[in-house]
């Protein structure tokens, strides 16, 4: 907390326990309903937050079609998505470019459903007939298609079975060679999601890992019913009057870049944590295999276009902690860590870094609001999505109320800490809060 700020003491007040049993049991507050999975169900993260959550705010906020929202993390387009469902304008910003591919076509129902069922069969039979001959009782992987040396390398080793593999490799040629401009889109996004739910030897629990090897998988089947739930939606989302809706593939702590000044009424958003997760790897398997990352040097220009909430992209170069230098409880964090990792005698690289990523991290979120100052319209209303994390040797960070120090200390106004959920941390049987931090921007 910075000198002279008035703490939020009511973000850190103890549940009773009544309200925190009803809070540890209410699980399904993070899931998506049934009711909502129209688009939003075509490829998501696991732990993506509920369109019912990013609707509470819109309305609370009182946005309508002549305003205009931004989720500057916008992951594979939870807020975009639903501002569209609700004729709401919006534009989204994410990095990690297969999530913004995601979310470039989660906003797209322009497209015929009727084109993209028939292509989609079209390619089946083409798949099918390239696959015919090949020995599926053969546990053998001769012959059969594979990633190349550096491909293979970015992958979650044994992430996909050699047969499993070979069959999406076929079905990826067969889309290139049938190229549909305005179908190709949503058929990659149905084998991304087809890859991760079935295909794939991956399992989420919440860390993404590799579970029991398949040594196959209906591949093209479990695709075309991935493109038959898109069909249907659009069949229902493409009657809706159009409204503007537009993810790009760019940092969000450089706004300015795609955003015009003084263009965005409300912000809707869940930022990465402070903690040991990489990101990037939960999309790793569908990044490689649609091409959004070939090499060692694509993965790298990824997660340096990050805030850099883990271990794995921290780099010499990075500077973002600069703007939590006066962040006192920053500081004092990055200084407990250091203390606890040295007591412990924990010497590895990456537990060295262990307090500089916690300065990085809240120094990226600085610069990102910083920057955003200049994108808002004055009484804009802001809604960041943030957890307590104690990743880096069992220090407490409350990332909500520390957000909330360094947004006061850029001029926004903190209006609330609302509590969204809370879950036990399994090594300390802490409670661990996930919070809304509500800003506004007054200009």
């Amino acid at each position: 907390m910075t000198e002279g700020s008035e703490p939020l003491v009511s973000s850190l007040e103890p549940l009773s326990p009544v309200a925190a049993k009803q809070a540890r049991y209410r699980s399904e507050i993070n899931q998506l309903f049934v009711a909502d999975r129209a688009a939003h169900n075509w490829y998501r993260f696991v732990l993506s937050f509920p369109p019912h959550l990013v609707r509470d705010y819109l309305q609370r906020f009182g946005m309508n079609a002549d305003h205009r929202v931004l989720d500057p993390f916008c992951g594979t387009g939870t807020t975009v998505v639903e501002c569209k469902k609700l004729g709401i304008p919006s534009v989204g910003v994410e990095a990690n470019p297969m999530a913004q591919f995601a979310g470039r076509i989660k906003v797209d129902w322009s497209l015929d459903p009727d084109r993209l069922m028939a292509y989609a069969e079209q390619v089946a039979d083409a798949t099918i007939a390239a696959l015919a001959g090949l020995d599926k009782s053969a546990i053998v992987t001769e012959g059969l298609r594979a990633l190349n040396e550096e491909q293979e390398k970015l992958i979650l080793k044994n992430s996909i079975s050699p047969l499993p593999l070979h069959k999406t490799l076929v079905l990826l040629e067969q889309l290139q060679h049938q190229a549909d401009e305005q179908c190709s889109g949503h058929a990659r996004l149905a084998l991304a999601k087809s890859l991760v739910s079935t295909i794939s030897n991956l399992h989420f629990g919440p860390e993404v890992g590799v579970g029991r090897a398949k040594l196959d998988a209906p591949v093209v089947e479990t695709w075309l019913e991935a493109i038959a739930v898109m069909v249907a939606d659009l069949r229902e989302l493409g009657q809706r009057a159009p409204v503007e809706a537009i993810v790009h593939h760019a940092d969000s702590r450089q706004l300015l870049h795609v955003l015009p000044p003084q263009s965005i009424d409300a912000v809707i958003t869940s930022p990465p944590y402070p903690n040991e997760k990489d990101y990037t790897r939960t999309t790793r398997l569908e990044s490689v295999l649609l091409g959004f990352i070939n090499d060692k040097a694509a993965l790298r220009a990824l997660k340096q276009g990050l805030v850099r909430s883990n271990t794995r992209n921290v780099y010499k170069v990075d500077d973002d902690d600069v703007w939590v230098a006066d962040q006192a409880e920053v500081q004092r964090l990055a200084y407990e860590i250091e203390a606890r990792r040295i007591a412990l005698g924990k010497t590895s690289g990456f537990e060295r870094l262990y307090a500089r990523a916690t300065k990085l991290y809240f120094g990226g979120m600085a610069r990102h609001l910083a920057e955003l100052r200049q994108i808002l319209r004055p009484g804009a209303q802001l809604a960041y999505v943030v957890g307590d994390q104690a990743s880096y040797l069992r220090v407490m960070i409350r990332t909500g109320q520390i957000l909330a120090d360094i947004a006061r200390s850029l001029g926004y106004e903190v209006v609330a800490i609302d509590l969204f959920r809370t879950r036990l941390a399994t090594a300390t049987n802490e409670q661990m809060r996930e919070e809304v931090v509500v800003l506004r921007w007054n200009g």
